[in-house]
């Protein structure tokens, strides 16, 4: 039966537990508030009173928290009792310049380190689906991946560039964001309009967004602007975005800034060139 250790139990880490504890682990977990981690008490969990006390004598130790400084924090706390050879598994969004720093020095002193965010729901890491992205060196990734496949419907090994899964994760927000941002501007659209945000939203079960993503995110990152739908009548459209969502143009996010984006790039000359053109200077002229 695995003895695994985890390093914060909020809505993530917590589902992670309770996935764990199905599997039949033995599990000890730490939370800086201990209140959250002695509710999940009543599913066998033991309580550890400090990060040491936790991932003392552990197969492996997860570790689930904020931000860079959280899991460098913990880590010094829990430093003097982490073994050599002891299987570190970070889950946490961070920095990918530090990611592959800590990485680093885990590894100077025999430590086995992965780096492995997440695309998981609280639900998702209950039921064990989702994605998890791994970083580290293959033979640490190799001797993990049965365990971490237990914890997800997909386990991608990225590789053994440290900062490299840091940075898809970074990716993937960056664009949950990104479609955020773009759906309030578009139920700021149907304010104006006269159209229920139900209904707004219901136009994407019939156009799939998704494959835009594919086909021209796909183009754009090969810096393909061979026109599918050009710059400037896409301005066209921008323009009557902006003239119908007029009596609510202070809830819009995004697109005033595109008029201001797709303006400079119609005077570089880009006009006839798809719409994609938006991204040259990140990805260049092809």
């Amino acid at each position: 039966m695995a003895h695994v250790a985890f390093l914060g139990t909020g809505l993530i880490g917590s589902k992670m537990i309770e996935r764990q504890r199905a599997l039949g682990a033995n599990v000890i977990a730490w939370n800086r508030t201990r209140s959250k981690a002695e509710a999940l008490v009543h599913l066998g969990v033991r309580v550890a009173d400090t990060p040491a006390d936790a991932v003392r004598g552990a197969e492996r130790v997860h570790i689930v928290l904020t931000d860079d400084a959280a899991v460098d924090e913990v880590l010094a706390a829990a430093d003097g009792a982490l073994a050599k050879a002891d299987l570190v598994i970070d889950h946490s969004t961070t920095s990918p310049k530090l990611t592959a720093e800590r990485a680093a020095r885990l590894a100077a002193r025999d430590l086995r380190f992965l780096h492995a965010p997440i695309f998981m729901s609280p639900q998702a890491a209950q039921n064990g689906a989702g994605v998890m992205m791994v970083a580290g060196p293959a033979p640490i990734a190799d001797f993990a991946q049965g365990a971490l496949a237990k914890m997800t419907g997909d386990v991608w090994y990225v590789g053994e560039r440290l900062d490299l899964a840091a940075s898809y994760k970074l990716f993937g927000n960056a664009m949950i964001f990104a479609l955020c941002a773009g759906l309030s501007d578009v139920f700021a659209l149907g304010k104006s309009l006269g159209v229920k945000p139900t209904d707004v939203h219901r136009l994407f079960s019939r156009f799939n967004v998704a494959a835009v993503l594919e086909y021209r995110g796909r183009a754009m990152a090969e810096a393909n602007f061979a026109p599918a739908f050009e710059l400037t009548m896409a301005r066209k459209d921008l323009r009557l975005m902006v003239e119908s969502a007029a009596s609510h143009a202070n809830l819009l996010t995004i697109l005033p800034t595109l008029v201001n984006r797709f303006d400079e790039l119609i005077e570089q000359g880009h006009g006839q060139k798809d719409l994609g053109v938006i991204a040259i200077d990140a990805v260049g002229d092809g």
